[in-house]
């Protein structure tokens, strides 16, 4: 599934904690939203990718974006890692229904059980404006300026 810049963004509907869901409707008309589907918590990739968000969080803000960071870990070690790594963005879970969101954006490998390395920039009326996805599994490392650019270019 190819997303295209202009582009409706699916729905998705993601656990942060058994009490708590984030929606990309809960965003509309109100904030950008970065969504960042990653492969596993506690990795190196995976955790040098959420460190460098964090060191950027000031930027994203300032462009009124918000960060979803995705994987189908359940909530309670999301959670976890996210108090172990500092971090202060949104880290959702996509474990049930098992990759849900991951499907609907193209990002789920059905051999691993995970999500690939897939980003998403959506603006504030739920349309794409921007994304990236690693097949190979390979850090972003063009993930933060390139995004920081189209954000610039929409507020």
């Amino acid at each position: 599934m190819t997303m295209r810049t202009g582009e409706t963004a699916p729905e998705f509907d993601l656990s942060v904690t058994p009490e708590e869901r984030v929606r990309l409707s809960d965003f509309r008309g109100r904030s950008n939203v970065l969504l960042v589907f990653h492969p596993f918590a506690f990795t190196p990739v995976c955790e040098d990718e959420a460190r460098d968000l964090q060191e950027n969080l000031e930027s994203f803000r300032n462009a009124q974006t918000e960060i979803v960071f995705v994987s189908c870990d359940p909530s309670a070690a999301r959670q976890a890692w996210k108090k172990e790594l500092g971090a202060e963005y949104t880290f959702a879970s996509d474990f049930w229904p098992h990759g849900a969101a991951a499907k609907a954006y193209g990002v789920f490998n059905e051999q691993t059980g995970a999500p690939i390395r897939g980003t998403f920039l959506i603006d504030k009326e739920g349309s794409f404006i921007w994304s990236l996805v690693k097949v190979k599994d390979e850090q972003r490392t063009e993930m933060v300026p390139e995004s920081l650019d189209a954000l610039h270019e929409t507020v």
